[in-house]
């Protein structure tokens, strides 16, 4: 568990639950889900010295659930954002619990193998942000080390870098696990344009369909997964706008930079949905490509095996005449004869050969 005290200018962690607010600024409790549910009643007791009130019942469920989809829910006092994280899965007991609990067995691209959408917690109070993550959550990690940072590398600007309130905090924690997998995009597009390649190479034979299956079903968890974080996001928003008006400039413009976060937020994850789309609408069209390369190649093998057979007719059919069992036959009986025969033959097959390869029926189609 991790607690940071946020005021003007100074972030300072503490390994203790704090037993009051500070002067100015805010509180963040960071725990993973294992510690929310071991120390939940002094967390409770920390919640209520603090802001007065405890979590509900019903919040606490939403919290402790690891398999919980994105979405939003407020109280008078307190609102409740749980949003499912996009990052690279880590060796971790609670990863292990649930590969055990829910025993999958893939084959396709192998950042799509190791992706993990664990939902992380955030409870926001008006100076408290309590968050509960999975166990290897870098994105806390990450924010965390920005956060002490920001601090020690510029004392005078670090105020500008900070988060002026709960609320800004949670929206630039979410932010940063949404640009987390924005940094995903490239290699997940290099795997599937390598399929790609090998679906529209005319020289493989592409045989690797349970792989691309269940691909394309990763990549509809995942558009499942993002429009259920921007329904949250755009809750949330909304509810934002209800929030009474601000009585001084100074939290009017905090609002006006709260409203401009969550907007951001929310476009960052419409670029993670319009990239998920696009990846499954360009497998699906090298399925099709696929298939109608694979038609063009037999509809040309077709097309020279009719045209052999067309230039062979011809040529049994004078092998059939001179075959015929009759006593009197133009030629049969001339030493010239098999010669003569051979001729037509040889003229008729060339002339179809020319015939046909005019008509472009014995051309090859470029590649």
């Amino acid at each position: 568990m991790r607690v940071f005290n946020i005021s003007a200018g100074s972030v300072v962690e503490s390994a203790v639950l704090p037993s009051r607010l500070p002067e100015h600024g805010h509180v963040w409790i960071a725990c993973t889900r294992q510690e929310f549910g071991d120390q939940l009643a002094p967390l409770q007791a920390v919640l209520q010295a603090l802001c007065g009130l405890q979590l509900l019942d019903l919040h606490i469920s939403d919290l402790l659930n690891p398999h919980l989809p994105s979405r939003f829910d407020y109280t008078s006092q307190y609102d409740l954002l749980v949003f499912r994280r996009l990052a690279a899965a880590g060796n971790t007991a609670e990863a292990a619990a649930q590969s055990s609990a829910k025993p999958q067995k893939r084959s396709g691209p192998p950042i799509l193998k190791h992706l993990d959408t664990s939902p992380v917690g955030f409870a926001v109070f008006e100076r408290v942000l309590l968050t509960v993550h999975p166990v290897d959550c870098a994105a806390r990690d990450a924010y965390a080390s920005r956060l002490l940072q920001s601090t020690a590398i510029d004392i005078r600007n670090a105020n500008s870098r900070l988060p002026t309130s709960a609320a800004d905090l949670m929206l630039r924690i979410v932010n940063q696990m949404v640009d987390g997998f924005l940094e995903l995009r490239r290699e997940l597009t290099r795997q599937l344009d390598h399929w790609q390649t090998e679906l529209l190479n005319p020289r493989t034979r592409f045989n690797n369909w349970a792989a691309l299956l269940e691909a394309r079903l990763s990549l509809h968890q995942l558009d499942e997964v993002c429009e259920d974080q921007r329904a949250a996001i755009q809750d949330w928003i909304e509810t934002v706008k209800t929030w009474p008006e601000a009585t001084t400039p100074a939290e009017q413009r905090e609002r006006d930079l709260l409203q401009v976060r969550s907007r951001d937020v929310l476009e960052h994850i419409e670029r993670v949905v319009h990239h998920v789309r696009r990846l499954e609408q360009s497998a699906e069209t090298a399925v099709q490509m696929h298939f109608n390369a694979q038609s063009n190649r037999t509809n040309d093998i077709m097309r020279t095996l009719t045209v052999l057979t067309a230039i062979f007719l011809p040529l049994n059919l004078i092998a059939g005449i001179f075959g015929m069992n009759f006593e009197f036959i133009p030629l049969v009986h001339s030493d010239s004869g098999f010669w003569w025969a051979m001729a037509a033959m040889g003229l008729t097959a060339v002339a179809l050969v020319l015939l046909f390869w005019r008509k472009r029926y014995l051309e090859r189609s470029g590649r």
